[in-house]
């Protein structure tokens, strides 16, 4: 695994239901408590140091494989946990369900060398809310903690190109199977969710449909009311696998 940084490589900004506040603009009482799990101890020691530089964001612990994280998880309630996927014991994507369970208002961003659509699908399954490479700078580590502790998802472009490749993909294996009626959603609130799968956020989305950015939130909270989902890619996936929608 890649114990450093590599050239800048922003996100895909996809904000979750309900929130306004803009990525750097939100002032918190409190900085974001953040747990770093990584196996190598000089990548760990590397972002203490990079984190350490912003004042609105405090590493709280760390650990080295994701049995140790749960057990951190579970003392600490980090706010956000900064998590490998592949790790000796116990991988990040496995742990990342136990923590969602003992630390349920923890936010999981995965930051890996991985680019395996299928590493992404699972951590997405497993609740986590971000997926970046490690080939990002330093600065969009920070940035990217901020936008997960703001209610934003993030993924990496390439990343989300795989998502998408992985969604036409399940269509495809379940072209043969019988599926449980889907809840009906609203034409308007199909159209929201076709566009928040090519990766817009809020803001883009009112723009492309010449609506409030309120209401596009309101639409978004609803499809995932409808759904009983918890989050944005979740309702993405669902739709894709249940042919609510279809991206061509």
């Amino acid at each position: 695994m890649a114990d450093g940084f590599g050239p800048t490589m922003s996100t895909l900004d996809t904000d979750q239901a309900g929130d306004g506040a803009d990525v750097g603009c939100t002032r918190r009482p409190e900085p974001i408590r953040v747990l770093v799990v990584d196996d190598h101890a000089l990548f760990r020691r590397g972002l203490e140091i990079v984190l350490a530089q912003e004042e609105d964001i405090e590493v709280i612990g760390e650990a080295g494989d994701g049995a140790e994280a749960v057990e951190k998880a579970t003392d600490l309630l980090p706010d956000i946990v900064l998590m490998d996927v592949r790790m000796p014991r116990r991988g990040g994507i496995e742990a990342c369900t136990s923590i969602k369970e003992v630390a349920p208002s923890a936010k999981i961003i995965m930051l890996t060398i991985s680019d395996e659509e299928a590493d992404l699908y699972d951590a997405i399954k497993a609740g986590a809310t971000g997926y970046l490479l490690k080939e990002i700078s330093t600065d969009e580590v920070a940035t990217a903690i901020r936008a997960v502790a703001d209610g934003q998802s993030q993924i990496s472009p390439s990343m989300a190109a795989k998502l998408l490749t992985e969604f036409k993909s399940m269509i495809q294996r379940t072209d043969e199977t019988k599926l449980v009626p889907a809840p009906r959603l609203t034409d308007r609130e199909l159209e929201v969710l076709k566009l928040v799968a090519t990766g817009m956020n809020n803001r883009d989305i009112a723009k492309e449909l010449f609506i409030s950015e309120n209401t596009v939130k309101n639409h978004v909270r609803n499809i995932l009311e409808k759904l009983q989902l918890h989050s944005r890619m979740e309702a993405v996936v669902y739709a894709m696998r249940e042919k609510i929608l279809e991206i061509r």
